[in-house]
């Protein structure tokens, strides 16, 4: 079985820890209105007024004006994930972390030691609020695809566990956004065809997605049937450390894609870091609302873990290597 953990408005649950006095208010970390700042997280009470992350900090201060906007301390959340990554590694050492507060577990060899795959997950929960003062949301299933959506359902502190006979009764009536790969534009074309829930998808044969949306066509329907055959990749096996972030919605202004992309830098050297990692080719991939994905990379003078060496790289593929 995979547990995909997914820390709660980690940077924003990191500074209300350690000021409490801020539990009831709208909390925000982000860089200031006046700057063109970006929101990296918010907290939950924020989001009622619809303050979420990679919005401008503008219009959050807009949409919520007693928003406590707090700068981000990115060493100190790398030190509280690496204290998240040490309670992961008392029950599996197969563990992907996707960014600073998210990972996958394979915890399939270590149920023989520590009990079934359900009492592995209470216990990490248990163990990051009692030793960390934090909360941690889980998904456990038989793969990624439908353990990171099993995480992500019942938020915040949620805890969904699904079985390999649950899947479908599990999948079915969940909106087809829930798909990997189903941005707006897919979304309402699927729509126009009377598909609203992967039910409706699963329903359709596979050939007539091929012969609509090509080999997407055949990723889609492999996804309403629950199946996703990834494994769980050691970061200590992977040849190369990536950040990524999806947006609620499409973001076309430049000035905030870049103050996006700076903190993504950010968080991928924080991680080179940790592991004492130097990195020299630099790669950076745009996804667009129809899936269309674009790529390009550059190779630096020399390796490096400088946020500021770094960063010059994706910043100029980004202003001149793109359409």
């Amino acid at each position: 079985m995979i547990i995909h953990a997914d820390m709660d408005a980690f940077y924003a649950s990191v500074e209300i820890r350690d000021r409490p006095e801020l539990a009831d208010k709208a909390v925000a970390v982000g860089g200031s209105a006046e700057g063109r700042g970006v929101i990296s997280a918010a907290n939950y009470v924020a989001r009622r007024y619809g303050v979420h992350s990679a919005m401008p900090t503008v219009t959050a201060k807009r949409l919520c004006p007693d928003l406590i906007l707090l700068p981000g301390r990115m060493d100190l959340y790398a030190e509280v994930s690496q204290q998240i990554r040490r309670i992961f590694e008392r029950f599996t050492p197969l563990i992907e972390p996707l960014s600073l507060d998210e990972a996958f577990l394979d915890v399939a060899q270590s149920e023989k030691l520590f009990g079934p795959a359900e009492s592995i997950g209470r216990k990490i929960k248990q163990a990051v609020k009692k030793e960390l003062g934090l909360v941690v949301s889980i998904g456990i299933a038989p793969n990624k695809f439908i353990a990171k959506i099993a995480s992500d359902i019942d938020k915040p502190d949620g805890f969904v566990y699904v079985a390999q006979d649950q899947i479908q009764a599990f999948l079915d009536p969940l909106p087809i956004k829930r798909i990997w790969g189903v941005g707006k534009v897919t979304e309402k074309h699927l729509q126009r065809l009377g598909i609203y829930t992967v039910k409706d998808l699963r329903l359709q044969p596979k050939e007539s997605l091929l012969q609509r949306f090509g080999e997407h066509g055949a990723h889609l329907w492999a996804l309403a049937h629950g199946i996703d055959h990834r494994p769980v990749i050691s970061d200590y096996d992977a040849k190369s450390i990536s950040h990524e972030v999806t947006f609620p919605q499409d973001i076309e202004d430049k000035d905030t894609l870049l103050a996006i992309l700076l903190q993504l830098t950010e968080q991928v050297a924080t991680r080179l870091r940790r592991h004492g990692y130097e990195g020299r080719t630099v790669h950076l991939k745009i996804r667009y609302s129809d899936f269309t994905t674009l790529s390009r990379s550059h190779t630096l003078d020399h390796a490096s873990n400088i946020t500021s060496e770094l960063w010059q790289a994706p910043k100029t593929l980004f202003l001149t290597k793109l359409p």
